[in-house]
This record gives structure tokens, C-alpha cells and sequence, in this order.
């Protein structure tokens, strides 16, 4: 059962990365990230005010959100910086890029995480991880020469650079996901973060994007917005789901999440009538084959 709710996290999390690019077409991206978070946010809303008002309810359930003392909130907080940052690289850089761009570069994720744990906390790679780390990188590499047949520099493109730093501050953040979920309450510290993240973005919306908003791109409001929000809630409601589940394995479940880099990818190149599918599709699966090993190794 726990293998039925990693896969459908994949899903949802693949499909999340096409109403992100759906969204975003000539679109501003700085009020479409405000609503898509506060979509997030406001999903905690009414937990976090049974879990105050009325704790019997959800007490002792996956739903219940604990009070926290005020000197957790600076953690929670931290996380919400890093993230948003991460996020404001990554949806410049969607707008701008082929999905099927974007899906590859993104799939590299655990491999910065690795090697930060290295650097970080000091651990050691097995020789599973080793091999799995190697091909992700040759792949990667493979898949840049490819890029410049579409023009996609990845040295040189701004968007291109836009998207490894977003993916390498998401990187920062699963690291530092390692450390809060070993010493805070998850759905506290999920419920809190986004919280603080629809402030941040609030403050940057009034003082940066609105005074400027009519030398840029213009908003314009569609339905795929809140669905941003909205998906990644679920997805990632499923994926902590099924790692709470009796008998579940952590490496198969992040195996398995990972793979939600294919469904974009697809739809990405179905919806969007992107290029040079076929040959990027098959970089992709190298790509992902080499996470895959990477984190059968981490078990």
C-alpha cells in the first residue's frame, strides 16, 4: 500500500511542474509564486485552528499540528527563506525554459544532496553510491552538450543558471529538512514554513513587483494557479503518508517520488510540443537511473 501512495505522490508532483509551466507562460512570476503559496498555506490554515481550538479531533492523527514554543519559529523561518529563494530561481527559470529541460536538471537534486551530506555531516559514500552518483553526472554532462542544439548554453544561459541554483538551494533545504525532521514536529514545521513563506513573498510582491508591474510582463489570474499549491500539498501529504506506513522503505519510496521527473517530462513534451524529445528523453532516463542506484545505495 505505501508503494500505491509514493507513485501517486509522483504523479502529483510531476503534474504539479506542468501547472507551474502552464501558469507561467508570459505571466508575471513573482504574484503566480504568491498564490500558489498562499494555495499551500491555506490548506494548514483550518488544521492548525482545530489542532488549537478543538485538539480532540486531531489528536493522535497525521492532521494534528502542535503548538510550538516561539524559539522554534526562527528554524521554521530560516527553512521558509531558503525555500522561497529556491522557488523564485525555479519559477523564473520555468518560464523561460522547455520542461524537458528543466525536468533533467531538476532530477540531479539527491546528487547535490549527497555531496553536501559529504561536506555537511561528514558521511561516506558506499559503492553503490559511488556508481550511482558517477552516472547521474555523466548523464548530466551528456545532457548539457544536448541542450546547446537548442540553444541552451549551460554555462552561459541565464535561465539555465536560474534553474541549478534554484535546484541546488532546494538541495540546502533537504539537508536542512535532515536536521528539522530529527528534532521538530513535521507538520508544524510544514504548517509554520508556509506560513512564513507567503509573508516573504507578500513583502517582495508590495515592494518589488508592484511598483514596477507595469514595465514587465503582466498578471494575468488563471485556474492553473492555485492547482500549484494544491498539488504539491497532496503530493507531498502522500509522500510523508508513505513513509509513516508499517513496513515501508524510505530508498524505494524516494526511488519512486523521483520518477515524478518522467510524468512532467511527458506532459511537458505532449502539451507543449517541446523539442527534441526523443533524445532528451533518453539522457533523462540515464539521469534518473543513476538517482535510482544512488538511493537504493543510501538504504
Amino acid at each position: 500500500m505505501w508503494a500505491f501512495f509514493a507513485i501517486a505522490s509522483a504523479i502529483f508532483l510531476g503534474t504539479y511542474d506542468v501547472f507551474k509551466k502552464l501558469s507561467l507562460n508570459h505571466n508575471a512570476v513573482l504574484p503566480v509564486l504568491f498564490f500558489s503559496t498562499l494555495t499551500y498555506a491555506t490548506v494548514f490554515l483550518p488544521l492548525m485552528i482545530l489542532s488549537i481550538c478543538y485538539p480532540a479531533l486531531l489528536h493522535n492523527t497525521i492532521f494534528f499540528i502542535p503548538s510550538v514554543p516561539l524559539s522554534q519559529h526562527g528554524y521554521f523561518l530560516l527553512k521558509s527563506v531558503i525555500v522561497t529563494s529556491s522557488w523564485i530561481f525555479a519559477f523564473f527559470a520555468i518560464k523561460h525554459l522547455p520542461l524537458t529541460i528543466v525536468s533533467p536538471i531538476r532530477a540531479t537534486g539527491p546528487i547535490w544532496i549527497i555531496l553536501g551530506a559529504i561536506v555537511i555531516f561528514s558521511e561516506h559514500l558506499t559503492i553503490f553510491q559511488w556508481i550511482g552518483t558517477s552516472i547521474t553526472l555523466m548523464f548530466f554532462y551528456l545532457f548539457s552538450l544536448a541542450g546547446k542544439s537548442e540553444g541552451f548554453h549551460f554555462s552561459t544561459n541565464k535561465w539555465v543558471l536560474f534553474l541549478i541554483a534554484g535546484t541546488l538551494l532546494g538541495s540546502v533545504s533537504g539537508l536542512y529538512d535532515k536536521f528539522l525532521v530529527h528534532n521538530f514536529d513535521k507538520m508544524a514545521m510544514q504548517a509554520w514554513s508556509s506560513i512564513y513563506q507567503v509573508a516573504i513573498l507578500l513583502i517582495i510582491v508590495i515592494f518589488l513587483w508592484y511598483p514596477k508591474r507595469n514595465e514587465n510582463t503582466p498578471f494575468q489570474w488563471r485556474w492553473s494557479i492555485p492547482m500549484i499549491g494544491l498539488f504539491l500539498v497532496i503530493a507531498d501529504f502522500l509522500y510523508f503518508y508513505a513513509i509513516g506506513c508499517d513496513g515501508s522503505l524510505i530508498s524505494v519510496i524516494s526511488a519512486l517520488r523521483r520518477g515524478g521527473v518522467i510524468i512532467s517530462f511527458t506532459l511537458g513534451a505532449v502539451i507543449f510540443h517541446e523539442k527534441n524529445v526523443a533524445k532528451k528523453g533518453w539522457l533523462l532516463v540515464g539521469i534518473v537511473a543513476g538517482v535510482i542506484i544512488l538511493l537504493f545505495g543510501s538504504r
